[in-house]
């Protein structure tokens, strides 16, 4: 089993930056994939951004004012989140996927964090 546990969410000014936090833990192998995604009051879960060994993606909206990077050896993922918008207000969720101990697949969420962006 794999557990993701976020930090770093909060209450912000419009121009003002976050740094989330994901560390993922439990019987990991191997973590392939890790990435951010949001979802806004009454809104589907969108991705935000994902990491897989060098290579980023990101969505559209956040492009030029996000930076997500990884710190492997602690399977620990990082949203570096600037010029922040009230349309950034959302659950923050982090992802993991990849290979347990017992060689079988995983896909894991956390709980969610809070990001507000006030006007």
């Amino acid at each position: 089993q794999v557990q993701l546990v976020e930090s770093g969410g909060g209450l912000v000014q419009a121009g003002g930056s976050l740094r989330l936090s994901c560390v993922a833990s439990g019987s990991i192998f191997r973590t392939n994939v890790m990435g951010w995604y949001r979802q806004a009051p009454g809104k589907q879960r969108d991705l935000v951004a994902v990491i897989s060994g060098d290579r980023t993606n990101y969505a559209d909206s956040v492009k030029g004012r996000f930076t997500i990077s990884r710190a492997n050896a602690m399977n620990t993922v990082f949203l570096q989140m600037n010029s922040l918008k009230p349309e950034d207000t959302a659950v923050y969720y982090c992802n993991a996927r990849g290979i347990t101990v017992l060689t079988t697949d995983f896909n894991s969420w956390g709980q969610g964090t809070q990001v507000t962006v006030s006007s």
